[in-house]
């Protein structure tokens, strides 16, 4: 992946794709059962939001934007899943809240 003559890290690129993964096994669980996002979504966000490399079309279908968008516009469904929590998730809680949880 290039953009304006810059390289895009290899480790950033495969960091994103696996959120992009992890964001599909989210989605699929029931906004009420879901857990909050998770907080390490922002690394690889924060290193995409402003490439604007085109993502593989795979991952924008994943994503629910427009094949051919950039991987700065992938960052954003992220940023944008994260912006107005107020808790985060534990590793096991994820994607799925504990049946205990109600918050």
């Amino acid at each position: 992946m290039r953009t304006s003559g810059k390289a895009v890290d290899p480790a950033a690129r495969l960091q994103f794709g696996r959120i992009v993964d992890e964001f599909v096994r989210w989605r699929e669980v029931p906004a009420d059962d879901r857990s909050p996002a998770p907080a390490w979504w922002w690394g690889p966000a924060f290193e995409m939001q402003n490439m604007q490399t085109p993502m593989p079309d795979q991952w924008c279908i994943k994503l629910g934007v427009a094949e051919g968008s950039t991987c700065a516009d992938g960052a954003r469904v992220f940023l944008e899943s994260l912006s107005d929590q107020t808790s985060l998730p534990w590793p096991g809680d994820f994607p799925r809240r504990p049946k205990d949880s109600t918050g």
